[in-house]
């Protein structure tokens, strides 16, 4: 089956190329090429959760990395959430989410509701 140990980053990059081709070509459920990009994707999954541990993040940082990502401004929040100053306080830990900017988040720009359900200090006044 031509797989072996992911030890190091080399070996990742060896991994990630031999399931690149599956993305685009999926192979049969069953066969032989199936359990190969199976196993190789658990192996992937493993290293990268050993070596590149995900920080999470609380709730308006997260949506300050979604916005930079998805080239959203303060301004474009504002429309999702009906106005500028209510993106402002938010932004800024003035006011927290309610449980309807979260909906309307994930609903507008597919942000994962459940990064935005976590409780999180505001800001002291």
């Amino acid at each position: 089956m031509d797989i072996r140990p992911i030890r190091s980053d080399g070996d990742l990059e060896w991994a990630l190329g031999e399931v690149a081709p599956y993305f685009d070509n999926p192979p049969l459920r069953g066969s032989a090429d199936a359990d190969r990009f199976d196993v190789l994707s658990d192996l992937i999954e493993a290293y990268e959760n050993r070596h590149f541990p995900t920080v999470e993040l609380e709730p308006v940082d997260f949506l300050y990395v979604f916005m930079e990502m998805a080239g959203r401004s303060q301004a474009d929040l504002g429309e999702i959430l009906g106005s500028r100053s209510r993106a402002s306080e938010i932004l800024h830990r003035k006011r927290a989410l309610t449980v309807d900017m979260i909906f309307k988040l994930n609903e507008a720009w597919g942000v994962p509701a459940e990064c935005l359900v976590k409780p999180y200090r505001l800001a002291v006044a």
